[in-house]
């Protein structure tokens, strides 16, 4: 019984590090266009990440049949909007602006932005994830590709 387990939690090792050598790109490149910061120095990406992938390990088994990857990126993405949620009243002397390419952007378009754009994601389970109406989710993208292109 004891061999049964070792293997299933073996197998379950591999499984994930598959699926993070696969994905782990992806999801750090989404994570630094979410916190803005440069590609080559990204501290709070690499945090939001890590966090991300650790969640995902921890409902690994109950996953059945759900894609891994959109655990992932939903985590990251509520994480995300939790942290400047929180962060969005306090004053910020210590740390450097935002440099990345979506730096001109507010917290809230970032994340829209990317959901929609760069991870293809429907308006409608945009909005369901984040708790707004369509609507709002089409406002935001647009005034961010505008803000963007201009």
């Amino acid at each position: 019984m004891r061999d049964r387990q070792v293997s299933q939690d073996d197998r379950r090792a591999r499984e994930f590090e598959s699926f993070v050598a696969g994905a782990a790109g992806r999801l750090l490149r989404a994570a630094t266009l979410l916190t803005a910061e440069a590609p080559d120095a990204n501290p709070r990406a690499r945090r939001l990440l890590t966090l991300a992938l650790g969640h995902t390990y921890a409902r690994w088994h109950r996953l059945r049949g759900e894609d891994p990857y959109d655990c992932a990126r939903q985590y990251l993405a509520v994480r995300f909007a939790r942290t400047a949620w929180h962060r969005s009243g306090v004053l910020r002397r210590s740390r450097p602006a935002p440099r990345g390419p979506l730096a001109a952007l507010t917290a809230q378009e970032r994340l829209v932005l990317v959901l929609r754009v760069y991870e293809g994601i429907a308006e409608e389970q945009t909005a369901a994830l984040l708790g707004f109406p369509p609507e709002r989710v089409h406002t935001v993208c647009d005034r961010a590709v505008s803000t963007v292109l201009h």
